[in-house]
């Protein structure tokens, strides 16, 4: 909002007093937070049994969207990184890889460089967001009901003052 002061200059009006701490500074700390965060959907958690992942699978897909910071451009941590992080070896960590992408939950990409000399490879996470947004009419389902159901139950009378259908005679 800029109130005028006269034609030649202008007067910003601050909206909010200085920055105040995230929530997320709150909980872990504004020097963790500082190195950096990842932003996961919840879902990922819930469904991760309906994506068929295992801790281990869960753990590499993890790592890799931690490098996925645009949707644009797809994240290429190399297998040593991962396998440093993870504390697994560059071959787990390339069977882990393959499984997730039989899976249809990542697309490895080659890369080249210049000189036509291999890069660490890339990988395309689209799949897993798509598989997310498949399961999400289920889980938002389920969520909505759950609301529901705790709506009623809080109100006086409880779960009795639902409309029960009425009794063939």
């Amino acid at each position: 909002m800029v109130a005028k002061e006269d034609s030649r200059s202008a007067t910003v009006v601050q909206l909010r007093p200085g920055k105040a701490p995230r929530e997320s500074e709150k909980k872990w700390g504004k020097a963790v937070m500082d190195l950096g965060f990842c932003v996961m959907p919840s879902l990922i958690f819930r469904a991760q049994q309906r994506l068929g992942l295992n801790p281990t699978q869960l753990a590499v897909l993890l790592q890799l969207a931690d490098y996925w910071w645009q949707k644009e451009r797809i994240p290429y941590p190399s297998k040593k990184t991962l396998s440093d992080r993870l504390g697994l070896s560059p071959r787990q960590i390339q069977r882990y890889i393959a499984e997730l992408e039989q899976a249809g939950l990542v697309e490895r990409i080659e890369r080249r460089a210049a000189h036509g000399g291999k890069k660490s490879n890339g990988y395309d996470l689209s799949g897993l967001a798509e598989r997310l947004k498949k399961l999400e009419p289920e889980f938002r389902e389920v969520k909505d009901e759950t609301k529901s159901m705790r709506q009623q139950v809080t109100r006086r009378g409880g779960l009795k003052n639902r409309r029960q259908p009425k009794a063939d005679k």
